[in-house]
């Protein structure tokens, strides 16, 4: 049957999410942005006379198939980067041949974290090297950052290129223990038409360096850009691509810097890592409660009121924080409503199941709402945490300083169960809480060595804080 070649034709291709549309428009269908798609040429594709599909002839396979008990592990065993919190993410460490998108916003601290990264490696790897290849910064300019976090190891190689055949240059010569690009955008392909940081050189870039990771067994490391939407810049193919998918996140005015796992095919895919950035570098937080804690280990006479701690999982990892209110009288017709670091949806929900049902006047008070640390609570545990602190900001009294509240409150004011109490409980018991104010039946046990009382509706805490004020 004799095959004929159909014309090659173009097609529109948007920069940001890599929707194809037949013909030009202004806006993308498929992720709202204004002037992305850019004409792509679609090579020519070969059909057989007749409209049948060609059939693709069965030929011999590279390894034989094999029952799966019998695979090895020992390639697929990770292996410790150096810094313990990025393990705590990647599960355990770097597996080789596994390819590492780190992604996050301008100036969070992506390359300080991998160049640390890179040092800690090379010092570990017993006579193995590191290759760290930059496309945004000259070779001097990463060479300075590296002296001012104390980065420089004689095994850590640095190369200033954007070309992909440059680079792969670069692992021929050196057969590198671990790769890092920073960033995938900045790369170039030889072989694919278009811009640096386009949806076809990006995809390009990424899949070359994924199959040389598989067939070298060498770890890679790329650094990735975000969109304003806070998405991975990109064709969302490249998500899917690699092997495992970290955000970067951090406020500009806190130095906490948290490493979330969105995506791990070795390890769960929900834990975080904590680090706070410091002017010798990045460093890793194995305990960073007392940073959301504003009271951590107060007396009673030195707590004031409108304060209560609470315990949040973010991810598989229990973190304390410290929910702050403060209501003033205000002559306003509305009064102000300000919050930060909390949901405002949620707590203006919460403000209203107070007036409502815990009969909490707050309509003639200006209330604002806040965390302490930069950290940010959306959590629903948090909610009777924040109605405890509103109530005590209210009546001016103080709660005590060793206790913990947990639990969800619902629009009928009862307080609903939350997921993972033990383990809660016992992170507060470590830090040295030793009372605790828990939704019922929450199985809290007694393995903590906390005083546990169970609330069923938000009333009953309320009127706690009222005989306390007398």
């Amino acid at each position: 049957m004799s095959a004929r070649t159909r014309a090659a034709r173009s097609s529109y291709v948007c920069s940001e999410c890599g929707h194809r549309a037949a013909q030009w428009v202004g806006r993308c269908p498929g992720c709202q942005a204004w002037g992305t798609l850019a004409e792509q040429a679609e090579p020519a594709r070969a059909t057989v006379a007749g409209g049948g599909a060609r059939r693709v002839a069965a030929g011999a396979p590279s390894t034989p198939a094999r029952p799966i008990a019998e695979v090895a592990l020992d390639s697929a065993r990770a292996r410790p980067s150096g810094v313990d919190e990025l393990d705590r993410v990647l599960g355990g460490g770097l597996v080789p041949g596994a390819v590492v998108l780190l992604a996050g916003e301008p100036g969070v601290g992506k390359s300080t974290l991998l160049l640390e990264v890179a040092a800690k490696a090379a010092a570990t790897l017993r006579g193995g090297s590191v290759l760290y290849v930059t496309g945004e910064e000259s070779a001097g300019q990463v060479r300075l950052r590296a002296e001012r976090t104390g980065a420089l190891h004689d095994r850590l190689f640095l190369a200033a290129e954007s070309d992909l055949s440059s680079i792969l240059g670069h692992v021929d010569a050196l057969h590198p223990d671990l790769l890092i690009v920073d960033s995938v955008q900045t790369m170039t392909s030889p072989e694919v038409d278009g811009s640096a940081g386009g949806v076809t050189q990006t995809r390009a870039v990424t899949v070359a360096l994924t199959a040389l990771a598989k067939e070298r067994g060498l770890p890679v490391l790329l650094v990735g850009h975000v969109t304003k939407d806070g998405n991975i810049a990109g064709p969302r193919v490249l998500e899917h691509l690699v092997d495992v998918v970290l955000a970067f996140e951090g406020d500009k005015h806190s130095t906490l810097r948290m490493v979330r796992g969105v995506k791990n095919r070795f390890g769960p895919a929900d834990e975080v890592g904590c680090f706070e950035l410091r002017d010798e570098g990045i460093v890793g937080l194995p305990d960073p409660s007392g940073l959301f804690l504003a009271r951590f280990g107060a007396t009673q006479a030195s707590v004031v009121s409108g304060t209560a701690v609470t315990v949040i999982m973010d991810g598989r990892r229990p973190l304390l924080a410290e929910v702050q209110a403060l209501v003033a009288p205000s002559s306003m017709p509305t009064p102000r409503r300000a919050v930060s670091g909390l949901d405002s949806s949620r707590v203006a929900m919460l403000l209203a199941i107070l007036e409502r049902r815990g009969r909490v006047r707050l309509q003639d008070s200006e209330v604002y709402t806040a965390t302490v640390g930069g950290m940010k609570v959306t959590e629903p545990a948090a909610d009777l945490a924040l109605a405890m602190a509103v109530a005590s900001a209210k009546n001016d009294v103080a709660l005590p300083p060793d206790l913990v509240v947990l639990g969800e409150l619902g629009l009928a004011g009862e307080v609903r169960r939350v997921s993972g109490v033990r383990r809660r409980l016992a992170e507060a018991a470590r830090l040295g809480f030793t009372h605790a104010l828990v939704p019922p039946d929450s199985d809290a046990g007694t393995g903590t060595g906390m005083k546990v009382t169970e609330v069923s509706d938000v009333s009953q805490v309320l009127a706690r804080i009222r005989r306390a004020s007398g």
